[in-house]
């Protein structure tokens, strides 16, 4: 197997399910000739041809109702968000359309729609190229909404999502397209090709959305997180040695609340952490579900690790982010409650 970066998976991913559904097909801005502003979608146009991975106009509005019209005809579009700062025009289409073309028909209709975004911070992009906002996917029925945190879940994960027949919010944390990021900002980054799970199948494989993944075992605390969030975690827990289960959850919708149940009920303890800002931040729905749950195997209140309620700074960047030491004492808050 080759060693590959986020961005090469995902690449991979789209190459394997172009070539074997000419059905699929991809675009956004500089998606086509320039391969994408993160080189996501590098040489596709010049392998499959610009009818099936072409640029768009600076639209998100178009590019989401032209991508929503395509998937009801029997496509199968993967569009490109630039940004997932970008995304607010295509809100309505997403909400409005897409996540309700299925119930509204009584099913004589689907959107297999994926709409992938680079989302989160820790790229010194400031308040419009760092925000987080799975939150407002969440929460419209209708919509699944997945995060990968290595280059082999991306990979999985994106094919799993072409195929299916719902549309579904692919989030790619940037700050790790190119390597793992522990949230030590001043510590040199290492790349993916030191990680094992930069190891991907060149040919095709699925991960199955809803089911997510535990990446530490451990008897004393429960840690739930997603994208980049999963390998701060880690770190937090290696660095204060403390003897946490950090869950890689994957898909938010569907969430795998049979892996949350079970590892809460044994360890007593739960930390959420994610880089979106607090108040209604998918923790919050997370933590709802924890209690209502686990109320009698709970031995501590549940912490929230998070962004703040302010817009994504700029030159505060490290104390915004949720960083290992953060992690750490909640970590030992829950711990000594």
């Amino acid at each position: 197997m080759a060693s590959m970066t986020m961005i090469q998976a995902l690449n991979s991913a789209l190459d394997n399910m172009m070539e074997r559904d000419p059905n699929v097909l991809t675009f956004g801005e500089d998606v086509g000739y320039f391969g994408g502003v993160f080189k996501v979608t590098e040489h596709l146009q010049k392998k499959y041809g610009a009818k099936r991975c072409f640029d768009a106009p600076i639209n998100e509005n178009g590019i989401a109702g032209v991508a929503i019209g395509m998937a009801a005809y029997g496509l199968r579009p993967v569009i490109e968000i630039q940004f997932a700062d970008y995304m607010y025009p295509a809100y309505d289409q997403l909400v409005s359309e897409a996540a309700r073309l299925r119930y509204r028909s009584a099913g004589d209709f689907t959107s297999p729609l994926t709409v992938r975004m680079p989302y989160g911070g820790g790229i010194r992009g400031g308040q419009t190229h760092s925000q987080s906002p799975e939150a407002l996917f969440t929460h419209v029925a209708g919509l699944k909404t997945v995060i990968p945190s290595t280059p082999y879940d991306a990979k999985g994960l994106l094919i799993s999502c072409i195929e299916d027949d719902d549309p579904v919010i692919f989030m790619e944390p940037k700050r790790i397209y190119n390597g793992p990021f522990d949230g030590f900002h001043d510590r040199q980054v290492q790349p993916w090709a030191k990680h094992p799970a930069s190891e991907v199948p060149d040919g095709y494989y699925k991960i199955p959305l809803g089911k997510a993944n535990i990446v530490r075992e451990g008897e004393a605390v429960t840690v739930l997180a997603y994208g980049t969030m999963v390998h701060v975690a880690l770190a937090a827990a290696e660095e204060a040695a403390i003897d946490a289960e950090v869950i890689d959850l994957r898909t938010l919708v569907p969430v795998d609340i049979e892996a949350i149940e079970a590892s809460v009920s044994k360890t007593g303890r739960c930390v959420i952490v994610h880089e979106a800002t607090r108040t209604s931040g998918y923790g919050a729905e997370l933590s709802a579900l924890v209690q209502e749950r686990c109320f009698y195997k709970l031995e501590a209140p549940i912490e929230r690790v998070t962004g703040y309620d302010t817009p994504y700074p700029h030159s505060l960047e490290w104390e915004y982010f949720p960083t290992p030491p953060r992690i750490i004492k909640a970590l030992r808050r829950v711990l000594e409650s």
